[in-house]
């Protein structure tokens, strides 16, 4: 039996319920990471220096209406 990607549908459709949180952790190990682009980089540096600055508005006295 060749392996395919119905397969291994197939074999989830098999498992236990209570075991989905492992067979979870396993396949998102195959996940490949994205990299951060440069903007993205630049907005977290600049996010944490915000942050260690003080410079940050606190959750709470955002007005969310």
């Amino acid at each position: 039996m060749a392996l395919t990607r119905q397969t291994l549908h197939d074999l989830v459709d098999i498992v236990d319920p209570s075991e989905f949180d492992i067979i979870y952790r396993l396949l998102v190990k195959f996940i490949p990471e994205d990299d951060a682009l440069p903007d993205e980089i630049e907005a977290m540096r600049l996010a944490e220096t915000e942050i260690a600055n003080g410079e940050t508005i606190p959750y709470d006295d955002v007005d969310w209406k």
